[in-house]
Order: structure tokens, then C-alpha cells, then sequence
């Protein structure tokens, strides 16, 4: 149950957006407490952390922590090695598309994007899936080894020249350049980038990619999968025989580690934080992070027995693919529909300064009633 409701907390955490609290913290440019906040329910622009980064590694993370159940339930059932890798191979394949599909709902041909979640996770899913069958020796080597390797990659990557365009690279003179070593992790002037550069431009185009506004890169799969290494390595700590307590301890000491581990990765110029490129310190101290949070889940859930609480979370953590579809799809139809039957000034009850909360609150409460309809009917969407 602490599984399925952390993996909730963060599916409606997502499709929340934030509640709209950075649109109304840039009407308070004077009040810390909003800049604060408004800081956290958006992604760091570049090298940093806010609140908002740790939802794709929380996810990824769990899908890892699922794998040891998976492949239990799966052999308990008396399916062979071959009939899961097939299944695995299937999964990713499918993960893959549906994020195609939903990058491309609202354009005129295929958008041939694979830095959304779906796609990150298909891409890694059945290396990692493999892995599962390994010794936990293996698995930590395979983790830091791919780190390592991808880390290594982008240093040995040139830097730009003194003269370089950045405008050409959607860079803006403004921006806050990274310096010294950490400049091989600069956005979209690093190793990634110029693969994507090459890569994407294989698949038809309405014009040729040159770079992403956002800095996200296809080969962002390569370090997220030791993210889902590390959620593996907790799935079957989770399910050996120690007792709670000691299971609970174990993820708190080695969220600790990731934290200052990453934390000190990124102090000494080694690499910085970038949760946009998914830099090694980024992937170690984030996996600090959703380790600590599912250190608390399993603590307050299973080991202290606090159960109730967790319904709403529940309900979607066993429902994530659809509700993380339907707030891709219907977010917009949601809003459009509340407002045609209702009123169009629905959203401004407490004024038209803070329409952006009441407009995203409802939209989420509308998606989790379907998700709650769909529960109470036993449907669940499963790849």
C-alpha cells in the first residue's frame, strides 16, 4: 500500500500543475514567501533543485521499486524467462509510442520526441528489467558504471569556442553560464545536445531540429536508468526478510548518502546538478531525495500502520497511466466544459488574481473522480 500511494502522491502532485501558484507568485514579486513557492512548483531553469524536479525521478524511481514484485507475481504465475522478456520488450515498445502519440496530439504530423517520462522509461526499461535477475553487486556496479561512462562522455565532449552563437542554441545573453569544468554540462551545448542534433533529424520534420527550448535530451535515458537501478535495489530491499524497522533505516542511510553524495559531486565543480540533462550528481542526489520519501511512506504506512489516509493516493498510484494520459488530453476540455456549464468566471470566486489555483484545482478533481470511477469499477490500464 505505502507503494502504490507514493506512487500516487506523485501522479497527482504532476497532474496538479502546480496549482498555478508561480503564475500567482509573479503578482506578489515582493513577498518571499511567494517567490518561494512559486520557485518550487517550477523546474530549475537549469543547474539547481526545486521541488518540482523530483517528480520525473520519484517516478522513474518507483518503476524500479515495482520490478521485483512484477517479476515475483509473474513467476509465481508460472510464466518462463522468455514469456517476461518478451512482455518487457513489449512494455517498452508501447511506453515508447504512447509518448510519441501524446507529443504529438496537438500538431499537424508525428513529433518524433523521446524526452517525455513514458519515453525515458521505455528506452531504459528492459536493461533494467535484465538486471533484475542479477545480483544486487551487479545491479549497484551496472548504476555507477553507467554514470560513470555518460558522465565521462560529456567531458571528454569540446566546450564551445570563445565566439560561439549561443542565440543559434536558443541560449539567451542573460543566461547563467556554467564555468570551468562544469561548462560540459552547459544547455544544449553539450554532448547530448549534438546527438539529438543528428539523431532526431532521421525522423520526418516539419523543420529540422536544431535544438530543444527546454534543454531535455533524448539521451537522458542512459543516467535515468541507474535512477531505476537504484528503485530496484530498494523494491527488493523492500521484499527480503528484514524486519520493518531495519528496512526503514537502510533507505534513510542510503538517502543520506545520495543527498551529500551528489550534493558534494556538484560543490567541487565535479558536475553540476541539472535535472534537464540528467547529470550523474543529478541522478545520485535526487535518488537521495525519492529515497528518503519512500523511506517515509513505508514508515508511516507499514511500519506504524497508518493506513487510511492513503486512500486518495491509493486510487491513483494504481491508475498512473491513465490519469497521466487523460491530464495530458483533457486538461484543456476539462476547464473549457466547467466553465460552458457552470460559468465562464467560475475560477475567479476569490478573485481574478488567484483564477489559475481554483481553475487547476478543479481540473484535478475532476481527473481524480474519473480515476476513482475507474477504481471502484476494477479498471486499470496496464502495459
Amino acid at each position: 500500500m505505502s507503494l502504490d500511494a507514493y506512487r500516487g502522491a506523485i501522479m497527482l502532485m504532476m497532474a496538479s500543475s502546480g496549482l498555478g501558484l508561480a503564475q500567482v507568485a509573479r503578482l506578489h514579486p515582493d513577498s518571499s514567501i511567494w517567490r518561494f513557492m512559486g520557485h518550487q512548483v517550477e523546474h530549475a531553469p537549469w543547474a539547481g533543485f526545486a521541488l518540482w524536479d523530483i517528480i520525473q525521478p520519484a517516478f522513474m524511481f518507483m518503476v524500479g521499486v515495482a520490478l521485483p514484485w512484477s517479476v515475483a507475481n509473474r513467476r509465481a504465475r508460472g510464466q518462463s524467462f522468455r514469456s517476461m522478456f518478451a512482455h518487457a520488450l513489449w512494455r517498452a515498445l508501447v511506453l515508447v509510442l504512447l509518448a510519441v502519440f501524446l507529443s504529438s496530439a496537438w500538431s499537424r504530423q508525428t513529433v518524433w520526441s523521446f524526452n517525455n517520462v513514458l519515453a525515458q522509461i521505455g528506452l531504459g526499461y528492459v536493461f533494467v528489467f535484465l538486471l533484475a535477475f542479477t545480483r544486487p553487486r551487479t545491479q549497484w556496479l551496472a548504476a555507477f558504471g553507467i554514470l560513470f561512462a555518460y558522465g565521462l562522455a560529456f567531458a571528454l565532449y569540446p566546450l564551445p569556442a570563445v565566439d560561439f552563437d549561443w542565440a543559434s542554441v536558443g541560449v539567451p545573453e542573460d543566461w547563467n553560464f556554467l564555468t570551468g569544468f562544469a561548462a560540459h554540462w552547459e544547455k544544449n551545448a553539450n554532448f547530448a545536445a549534438a546527438f539529438d542534433r543528428w539523431f532526431l533529424n532521421l525522423f520526418p520534420r516539419e523543420k529540422p531540429f536544431i535544438f530543444s527550448s527546454g534543454g531535455y535530451q533524448t539521451l537522458n535515458f542512459i543516467p535515468s536508468m541507474a535512477t531505476m537501478i537504484f528503485g530496484l535495489l530498494a523494491g527488493e530491499l523492500l521484499r527480503s526478510n528484514l524486519p520493518i524497522k531495519r528496512k526503514v533505516k537502510h533507505l534513510v542511510l542510503f538517502a543520506v548518502v545520495g543527498i551529500i553524495a551528489g550534493g558534494i559531486i556538484a560543490l567541487v565543480g565535479l558536475c553540476p546538478i541539472v535535472k534537464r540533462i540528467w547529470t550523474p550528481s543529478w541522478a545520485i542526489y535526487s535518488a537521495g531525495w525519492v529515497t528518503l520519501i519512500l523511506a517515509a511512506f513505508v514508515a508511516i504506512v507499514e511500519w506504524r500502520g497508518w493506513k487510511r489516509w492513503t486512500f486518495p493516493f491509493v486510487v491513483v498510484g494504481l491508475n498512473p497511466i491513465a490519469l497521466y494520459c487523460m491530464w495530458q488530453l483533457m486538461g484543456g476540455f476539462i476547464r473549457e466544459n466547467v466553465q460552458r456549464h457552470i460559468s465562464r468566471d467560475v475560477f475567479d470566486i476569490f478573485g481574478e488574481a488567484y483564477s489559475p489555483v481554483m481553475e487547476r484545482a478543479v481540473v484535478l478533481l475532476v481527473l481524480w473522480l474519473v480515476v476513482l470511477w475507474m477504481y471502484r469499477r476494477k479498471i486499470f490500464l496496464r502495459i
